[in-house]
């Protein structure tokens, strides 16, 4: 594997690295006068979230314009590509590009390129929202920069 950083299902991590990005942004809103109430808010020590407070970010928010690639599996009809860009446009995100592939047994794979604003609502609530679509089968994030 190159690089740095990797993208996990949070189910995967051990659950004080959650409670790290969540005492990050109780402080970060106001929320929690300093770190020793924002521990003790969430859960966890105060070695535990200086140990770890520059390593764990939640990725709605990690700012720089950055750009999200999602694939998208739909079936092969009239009006489902249209509701999954207007939920990625109720989200507040700017689609970069799309490529769909030709429909094989009824269902078309499409990639979208997207531009992450920092005004964007959080990416996985946009992801959980395409896949209830009618026409959505599978929704998944291909990668970040």
């Amino acid at each position: 594997m190159q690089g740095k950083y990797v993208i996990v299902d949070k189910s995967l991590l051990p659950s004080y690295c959650e409670k790290v990005a969540d005492a990050r942004e109780l402080l970060d809103t106001g929320m929690a006068k300093d770190v020793s109430e924002a521990v003790k808010m969430v859960g966890i020590s105060r070695s535990t979230y200086y140990k770890y407070k520059d390593l764990v970010k939640d990725i709605s928010t990690v700012s720089m314009g950055r750009h999200a690639i999602i694939s998208i599996m739909t079936l092969h009809k009239v009006g489902v590509l249209s509701a999954v860009l207007q939920v990625i446009s109720g989200h507040g995100y700017s689609v970069w590009t799309i490529t769909q592939n030709p429909p094989v047994d009824s269902k078309a794979n499409v990639v979208i390129t997207l531009e992450l604003g920092d005004d964007a609502g959080a990416l996985d609530d946009m992801l959980k929202n395409i896949g209830k679509l009618s026409g959505v089968s599978q929704v998944q994030l291909l990668g970040m920069d």
